[in-house]
Order: C-alpha cells, then structure tokens, then sequence
C-alpha cells in the first residue's frame, strides 16, 4: 500500500493525544470528521487524566486508553528516571494489547513521539506544529497550511490518509447524559443558585488558568463583576487550588451574594452545570472549551494568546483581546515579568460587554415568547 493510499477498510486508527482540556476536547473534531468519512475505521485514543474523562461518553471514541501522564512528567523533573522508564514500559503493554494501522499523534511532543512508535502502527503521522525531535518518531507528516488556528492544523493529519481535513471543522464533541439537567437542577438548588430565570441569569467565572501570563488579576476580576446588577448570579468555577483567588474576588464584592462550587465537580460534571447557565466569564484556559461543547454563550480575555489561534470557532463566544503591544507572545511566562498584556484589559471594558451579552440573550428570551 503506498503511504497516501485510503485507509483499508476497518482500519484501527490510534490517536495520540493526552492533554490537555481545551486540546482534548479541540481533537474530537478530528476524531468526529474521521468518523463521518469513514464509519467503518475503529478509533482508539491515548489519553491522560483528567482530559480522558471528556472522552468516555464520545461516540466517535471506540475504544480509550488511559495512561496517567503526571507521574511520570513528576518523575522526569526529579531526575528519576528508572521510575519513567518504568511507566513508559506500562504505557508500551497498553498500546501493544491491539494493532493498529495508523497513528496519529496530535500533541507533537517528544513524549508523545515515543509513544505513538510503541504502538508499533506501521503508518505514524505527525503535525507540523512542535520542534521537539517528534517527527524522528512519524512515517510522515501532515501537510502544512497558512490557517493557523489549532483544530484546522490537527484536521491536516487526515490529509495523507486521502480524506477532507477543512471542508467540515466542527466543534468540540462532548455528548450530553441524560441525567446532566436533573443534576445540575439539584446542584444548583443545593448551593441557593436559581435556574432558569430569565431575569435571574447564572453567570460563571473562572479566575485562574495553567499559564501564569494568561491570567487577569483578581482585583481587575472583582472590579469588572461589582457593578453588575445584584440580579445576576454569579458562580465561580475552579479547582480546590483556586479557592484562594476566588475568595479574593468575593472579598472584594462588597458583600454581594456569590456562590462559589471550585472543586466540588469533575469536568462532566461541570460540563452539566454549564449546559443549564446562561453565560461564562473566562480567560483563555480549559473552562472555556468545555463551555463551547456544550453550546454556553462566553466571554473571555485574552493577552499572550489569540482566539485567532486558539479560540471556540463555533458561534456564541465573545472575545477582548489586550491592546498591548506585546500581546500574542505565545509564552508561557512574561519574558518583562509584568504581565502587561493582561492587565492592559481594563475591568469597565469587560463589564460593558458582560452587560451588552446578557441584555441580548434577555432580549432574545423576550422575543421567542
């Protein structure tokens, strides 16, 4: 078979991609235009905790692997390395239990580059995305394309197997249970929080994301929130971890009624929670891709990274991008060590919009009666 044959038919098609949310739940779309093109292919996918969770209720998903990435990342940073030889060895019998034609790896890491070769799929594609020594581990490699936003460059990898990469670019794939609206019903009544009044809107906030140079201040958070009517319920969202920096923010509120349930959800969880609210208020991190699966209206702000990169590409998501200069730097830390391009984003700029989106989806409401 050439190499840019079409997949043989029943094909076993592995993707490789562990992390994270915002990414995880991005590669669905692949999975999902794989599935729609070639029904009869069976999808296997490597993935790390807690993303992998997203995928256990995805029907394009036949089978999921789970291969927990954090201890052996612990192990490697502390110089233990027969302990990460070790759990690289585990990670080898899991993808060794089943063959597999293709491989896709969609992370582009070094890492992931040894894993998709232990799965000893004879085809590995790569995307031309990291500088890491991945493709010493691919049989090809993706085309590249001048689009730059992520899903549109993951869809590339489906080209060499003959199949259309950009005609159809969904968005992310998390299938709905059908107990997500009892609880979130229940949830929500628990914690004092009203559901579903049109005058009464639930709105979400997440002050906190994994990279330092993509977070806004809880004092810019706190004053953008305070003058919103006290009407609106305000939720914040989060990790046990983020519990200090939200109660900053409430603190702040001038002992305005908020609720706060960080750490109370795992992802689908909170997935369920966001299909019965009525707004998100984010920076660039993992609440917000969850947010577009599930079809929430958001607004969220954005320094070091552009939505034009990385942003929800379906309808309904609202952006405020920083008017800094150095804004888009793509780092992971401020190379000044100030932060400049998130805090350039001033709180009145955030409340007017935060205003003007829920003013229109109660106008929207009002109109449909």
């Amino acid at each position: 078979m050439n190499r840019y044959d079409k997949l043989p038919k029943g094909a076993r098609v592995l993707i490789v991609r562990l992390s994270a949310i915002g990414d995880v739940l991005h590669v669905t779309a692949v999975a999902h235009n794989l599935k729609q093109q070639r029904p009869d292919c069976h999808i296997t996918w490597l993935a790390s905790p807690p993303a992998s969770t997203l995928l256990t209720q995805n029907d394009d998903v036949d089978r999921l692997l789970v291969w927990d990435r954090r201890p052996f990342d612990t192990a490697v940073s502390n110089g233990r390395i027969p302990a990460a030889l070790r759990m690289l060895r585990e990670a080898a019998h899991l993808l060794r239990a089943e063959p597999f034609d293709v491989a896709l790896d969609l992370q582009g890491l070094f890492l992931t580059g040894i894993l998709t070769r232990m799965s000893r799929a004879p085809r590995r594609i790569g995307i031309r995305e990291r500088h890491e020594g991945n493709p010493l581990f691919m049989t090809e490699m993706a085309p590249d394309i001048e689009d730059v936003h992520k899903v549109r460059r993951y869809m590339t990898s489906l080209a060499p197997l003959g199949l259309e990469f950009l005609r159809f670019t969904p968005g992310p794939i998390l299938r709905a249970g059908e107990s997500d609206v009892p609880f979130a019903r229940a949830f929500y009544a628990a914690h004092g929080i009203e559901m579903g009044r049109r005058l009464h809107p639930v709105v979400l906030v997440a002050v906190r994301t994994t990279w330092a140079d993509k977070q806004w201040s809880t004092a810019k958070f706190a004053a953008a929130l305070a003058p919103l009517p006290r009407r609106i319920q305000l939720v914040f969202i989060g990790s046990k971890g983020d519990a200090p920096y939200i109660e900053e923010v409430r603190r702040s509120l001038d002992g305005r009624t908020t609720h706060t349930i960080a750490g109370e959800t795992d992802l689908l969880q909170l997935a369920a929670l966001m299909r019965c609210a009525d707004l998100l208020l984010t920076c660039d991190t993992g609440p917000l891709y969850l947010a577009e699966a599930v079809h929430l209206t958001t607004l969220s702000l954005w320094g070091p990274t552009l939505p034009a990169i990385y942003g929800p590409l379906t309808s309904g998501h609202h952006f405020i991008l920083s008017p800094h200069i150095c804004r888009a730097c793509c780092r992971t830390r401020c190379r000044h060590k100030t932060n400049a391009c998130m805090e350039a984003i001033q709180p009145a700029v955030v409340t007017e919009k935060l205003l003007a989106i829920l003013a229109e989806k109660e106008a929207a409401a009002e109109g449909s009666r």
